[in-house]
C-alpha cells in the first residue's frame, strides 16, 4: 500500500509539470511583478533609492545593506539571524509587517504566490 502511494505521488508530479514550474518561477513574469516594487528599489544595479538596492539579496542578511539607513526592527531582524532565502523572502513580500513588526516598508505586499515566486525568480537574475 505505502508503494503505491509512493508510487502515485510520484507520477502525479512527472505528469504535472506546472507544479514543478510554479516553485521555480518565471523570471520574465516576476520582472512584471517588480514594476510594483520599483519605485522604491531597484535590482540591476547596487544603488539605493527609498528602499535599499535588491541587487545580490539573496543570501544578504536583512538589514545589511551598505549605505541604507534601515528600521530598527530590520537591523534588529538580521542580527536575530535572518537571511534572505526564498522562503523568508516569500514570507516578508506576502506581508512586510507581519514578517518584521516595525519595518518602514510601506508596501502591503503580494498576495498571489505565484507573483511572489516569480518576483523572487527575478531577484535571483541580478546577483551582486
Amino acid at each position: 500500500m505505502r508503494i503505491a502511494v509512493v508510487a502515485l505521488s510520484f507520477s502525479a508530479l512527472l505528469l504535472c509539470p506546472v507544479a514543478g514550474h510554479a516553485q521555480e518561477g518565471d523570471a520574465e513574469a516576476g520582472a512584471t511583478v517588480f514594476k510594483k516594487c520599483a519605485t522604491c528599489h531597484v535590482v540591476d544595479k547596487d544603488q539605493n533609492k527609498v528602499g535599499p538596492s535588491l541587487q545580490g539579496i539573496i543570501g544578504r542578511t536583512a538589514g545589511t545593506h551598505a549605505d541604507f539607513k534601515y528600521s530598527q526592527a530590520m537591523v534588529d531582524a538580521g542580527k536575530g539571524g535572518l537571511v534572505w532565502d526564498d522562503a523568508a523572502l516569500h514570507e516578508y513580500l506576502r506581508n512586510p509587517k507581519a514578517k518584521i513588526k516595525g519595518t518602514k516598508m510601506v508596501f502591503p505586499g503580494l498576495k498571489k504566490d505565484e507573483e511572489i515566486v516569480n518576483v523572487i525568480a527575478y531577484l535571483k537574475q541580478h546577483p551582486k
